[in-house]
């Protein structure tokens, strides 16, 4: 490049001649005659120079930089008019351009939209001022370009003066689609928000987050990040951090903002994809630097270098990483290829785009491929030579041909036939070759409706005046040593999503999620994001769901929650699981423990039975009430047993109603049966008359079962009515769902229990009167210690079952039931199994009589005191029996009388001991 800067001096010959501006004809780049004139309006150049010396003055400058890329749009333009002109699409009607070089300036392009304005056929290019403009004939009728939004929002603002409709085929600014602020403005391309969008889409299908910015700081720079941040944001793409470059080159910070971008990038490590809205001439600066800094990311690009060969053609461009473009779809460019071909024999008198483009090739011929890139851009105006008349010409078809842009040369063609499609159609009914055949705005109106025929497609403007063309992605891969600019899919906007067309270039799609781009590590399935301190949702803690909670997957801002009801879920779950059903089932060991002994009661009681009933004739059967008792006392017993099945397997509704009134009933019967047996022994055994007389009264064994039973039977039928026990599901422990019968009315169950226990009360207190009967016959104590069994078994039983839950909540009660059953039943019949199998001798007639007679004697005495006692009181007023008690006999079974008839008790003497043995065979006989 040394070598380059030496030469150039050595071929100039004279600055400011060719190129300076001295009337406004200098301005027009090219231009040709036509009955319709279409201006252009494209940045050759890629700066404008800026005078040194003060005070500044309003002169327009000359530039520097040239664009081969921007020049090949111009030629793009030419060829279309060109092909127009050859054929049949506008008959005998011209169609002439002046195209301008806007030098990437605002100012500059507001100089050429000016003489867009005026006047046509004025001399000094008037701009007429005026309230309406309908019928103003401007020079021109329509516009093509400009090149970068920034200065199609400018121009675009001045056009709309008079509604001359503006064409742009690389404006792809968002805010452009609004027809309020810019009417009269349309372009071949789709809107930057698909563009975005279509960016935000191929970074969240690869899986990345966390994401750099760097843009040109001018309209459609800002613009593209404001609309990129929307699309991000929607998406849950993070942006760490925003860089803006200068939109001048030469701006005096323009390096030092270069510099300080490049460090941030390098700073960042884990930021690894960059996506970069910036002009060419930026991407070149920065990329330069970045392979100073051997910085390797995934650069995302947009369409305004996506395709750009002077960029791809940087050395070691291999070292940066990763290149991922989107880039307009183009279509079939062959006829403009065959253009380029013959552009030497074009004339260069009327386009000094062409012009400064040979004497480019003449200064920069002997360089190699990207030296003589850099060489033509690095020229101005004011170094070229004045006149190269006697230079050798030197053409290199190949270098035009390799620096196309498909896409942006398919949408200049586009956007030429977008307008004269609509001149076809203002043409119908008039004389097109009459400048003042139709305005612009007429044109603008038509360009609303226009349908262009292309490539054998219909192609129109939308409501935005846009057209949503596809997008092109491209992936830059080195190919034999050289960077190649491949499509690897098409995007469409309308689906949003990528088409492929083989497996190989989906598979190269796919092989970018290999690189991480995250700020924080993926959440897999089971956690969830915690935000921390930074402002940013992309940076965040994975924190495990916690239990009942799951997350299904990645990255995950919460956990869902799990029905609890029935399904739970351990901590770091992905998924829910479903409860299980518990109850007290038929095969579990305790079950099967409690069900033993329930059969070991009711083999109990059928042997108790067999035991008795092959005994009837016994003293100890007869003396236990007789089998017709001992049967319904045994039956109870069975029933009880029998109950505790339905506390175990699944609870069912007949189950929970079933279950307590049976246990209930069948108590109640039993506990009324030994109330019956306790009254009778006490009424034998009795000396204490008042006592006799009222247990004569009380005892009517048929009236207190019936009645004692029936109560119960009663409080049951009143609870199953109105409060029916029911199943109901338990969901108190986590991981189980817990089948278990609801009483329906703890009053109603607690009333059941409190009746027995006050029947069972009643029957202790006659038990422990008569507890001192004789030896052999000792029932009552017997019956007293099955009650208090009774008693402690459900004074535990209360608390217990309160503070018990679970499954085995049922077994509680039925080892209550089981252990009062038991001690009734073992207390009641066992003492009287043993006499009958081991004491035989005892089990006789005689030998209760002995029994009873030597019971009798040692009472005989108390009961002399006690009559002595009755006579002293009957002296002043005789005993009588009560009213209510008259009509009864004189006796139980009719012989229990208190002394012996035809003896006279004397006082302070013993009885005679034929008087025993008669109260004997009287006790004997009664019980």
């Amino acid at each position: 490049m040394a070598f380059v800067r030496f030469l150039i001096p050595c071929f100039v010959i004279g600055t400011d001649i060719v190129f300076s501006c001295e009337n406004t004809d200098d301005l027009v780049g090219a231009s040709s005659l036509g009955d319709i004139v279409i201006g252009g309006l494209f940045a050759v150049h890629s700066e404008m120079m800026h005078p040194e010396e003060h005070p500044i003055k309003p002169v327009i400058q000359n530039c520097a930089g040239f664009e081969i890329q921007i020049f090949l749009q111009t030629l793009a333009m030419i060829h279309a008019i060109e092909m127009i002109n050859n054929s049949t699409l506008l008959p005998g009607v011209t169609l002439g351009y002046e195209i301008y070089d806007t030098c990437a300036e605002v100012t500059k392009a507001m100089a050429s939209a000016l003489r867009f304005l005026s006047k046509f056929n004025s001399s000094e290019d008037v701009v007429e001022f005026k309230c309406n403009y309908s019928d103003y004939i401007p020079r021109i009728k329509a516009v093509t370009g400009a090149t970068y939004s920034e200065v199609s929002m400018a121009v675009s603002r001045l056009l709309a003066l008079q509604l001359i409709p503006q064409v742009s085929p690389a404006s792809s600014a968002e805010i452009l689609s609004d027809k309020i602020r810019f009417p009269s403005f349309f372009r071949t391309i789709p809107s930057d928000f698909h563009q975005t969008r279509a960016m935000t889409h191929l970074i969240c299908e690869s899986g990345w987050n966390w994401i750099g910015v760097i843009a040109t700081d001018d309209d459609n720079g800002r613009l593209a990040v404001e609309s990129f941040g929307v699309q991000a944001m929607a998406n849950n793409v993070c942006i760490a951090f925003k860089e803006m470059l200068p939109a001048y080159l030469s701006d005096n910070t323009f390096h030092t903002k270069v510099d300080h971008v490049v460090e941030k990038i390098v700073k960042e490590t884990r930021v690894n994809v960059i996506v970069v809205f910036m002009r060419q001439f930026h991407v070149l600066k920065v990329f330069k630097k970045a392979i100073e800094r051997n910085v390797n990311k995934i650069w995302i690009a947009s369409d305004n270098w996506s395709s750009a060969v002077k960029i791809s053609t940087i050395p070691n461009i291999r070292q940066l990483g990763t290149i991922v473009g989107f880039g307009f779809k183009s279509r079939d460019i062959s006829a403009f290829q065959n253009f380029l071909r013959n552009l030497h024999e074009m004339p260069t008198d009327n386009n000094k785009f062409l012009r400064e483009y040979v004497m480019l090739l003449q200064v920069c011929a002997h360089l190699e491929y990207y030296d003589f890139q850099a060489c033509i851009s690095n020229q101005s105006q004011d170094d070229l030579l004045q006149n190269v008349e006697n230079k050798h010409q030197i053409w290199k078809d190949e270098f035009l041909n390799a620096n196309i842009e498909p896409g942006f040369i398919h949408s200049t063609v586009l956007a030429v036939y977008t307008i004269a499609y609509a001149i076809k159609g203002l043409c119908k009914n008039r004389n097109c070759k009459d400048p003042f055949a139709f305005t612009p705005w007429e044109l603008l109106e038509e360009l609303k409706n226009v349908t262009v025929i292309y490539d054998d497609k219909e192609i129109k403007f939308d409501s935005n005046g846009d057209m949503s063309t596809s997008y092109d992605v491209f992936l830059w891969k080195e190919i034999d040593g050289h960077m190649k600019i491949t499509t690897m899919a098409e995007y469409d906007p309308r689906k949003g999503d990528f088409i492929f067309e083989d497996e190989e270039k989906k598979k190269a799609f796919l092989d970018l999620k290999k690189v991480q781009s995250t700020c924080s590590q993926h959440c897999p399935p089971g956690q969830m994001k915690k935000v921390t301190g930074s402002p940013h949702t992309c940076c965040y803690e994975c924190v495990y769901c916690p239990e009942n909670h799951y997350s299904n997957q990645t990255d995950m801002d919460y956990c869902y929650q799990c029905d609890n009801k029935t399904y739970w879920a351990p901590v770091n779950s992905s998924t829910c699981y479903s409860k299980t059903i518990h109850f007290l089932a038929w095969t579990d060991w305790f079950a099967i423990f409690l069900l033993l002994l329930s059969a070991f009661g009711v083999v109990l009681v059928l042997s108790i039975s067999v035991i008795f009933t092959k005994n009837l004739n016994t003293p100890v059967v007869k003396a236990s009430g007789g089998l017709t008792v001992c049967y319904i006392i045994l039956f109870s017993h069975f029933l009880i047993f029998l109950s505790t099945t339905f506390f175990i397997d699944e609870p069912t509704e007949f189950k929970c109603k079933t279950r307590q009134a049976l246990f209930g009933i069948s108590f109640a019967l039993c506990i009324s049966c030994i109330l019956i047996k306790s009254l009778k022994i006490l009424l034998a055994f009795s000396f204490d008359p008042k006592l006799q007389n009222f247990l004569k009264c009380m005892y009517k064994p048929v009236p207190i079962v019936v009645t004692c039973t029936g109560i119960q039977v009663i409080i049951c039928t009143f609870w199953l009515i109105f409060r029916t026990p029911f199943v109901k599901q338990n969901f108190s422990i986590s991981r189980a769902i817990i089948l278990e019968c609801n009483e329906g009315s703890v009053l109603a169950f607690g009333i059941m229990l409190g009746y027995i226990a006050a029947l069972a009360f009643i029957c202790f207190i006659f038990a422990f009167k008569g507890r001192k009967l004789p030896e052999n016959y000792n029932e009552a104590k017997f019956i007293t210690f099955g009650m208090l069994i009774y008693f402690i078994a459900w004074i535990v039983f209360i608390p217990v079952y309160a503070t018990t839950f679970g499954k085995y909540l049922p077994a509680v009660e039925i080892i209550v039931v089981l252990i009062s059953n038991y001690g009734i039943l073992c207390c009641t019949f066992l003492p009287k199994c043993y006499i009958i199998i081991y004491k035989q001798e005892t089990n006789t007639k005689s030998a209760f009589l002995k029994m009873i007679y030597t019971y009798s004697s040692k009472s005989a005495s108390s009961v002399a005191v006690s009559q002595i006692s009755l006579d002293s009181k009957s002296s002043s007023s005789p005993a009588t029996v009560s009213d209510s008690c008259k009509s009864q006999k004189n006796s139980v079974n009719g012989n229990a009388h208190f002394q012996v008839p035809g003896q006279t008790l004397i006082k302070g003497k013993a009885l005679p001991k034929n008087t025993a043995r008669t109260m004997a065979r009287k006790r004997l006989s009664s019980i």
